[in-house]
């Protein structure tokens, strides 16, 4: 088993979620945090299938994620 760093966005139509550290694209939505990342693990499953474990980056180089605000 590996473990993906995922990240979920409030948005106010929903939430999108997507992995860190896999190639290509893998995006999850749903009307709650839940959702989009049950969306969002089914994707990443579904991409692995589809692709091949391949798009899993060995050593992912992504130790944490943070969000951040700065003015401009």
């Amino acid at each position: 088993m590996k473990h993906i760093k995922i990240v979920v966005e409030k948005h106010p139509e929903g939430y999108v979620a997507y992995p860190l550290g896999i190639q290509g694209v893998v995006v999850g939505e749903g009307d709650s945090y839940e959702e989009a990342l049950n969306d969002v693990r089914s994707a990443i499953l579904f991409h692995i299938e589809t692709f091949g474990r391949s798009v899993l980056e060995s050593e992912s180089s992504v130790l944490e994620a943070f969000v951040a605000e700065a003015s401009v």
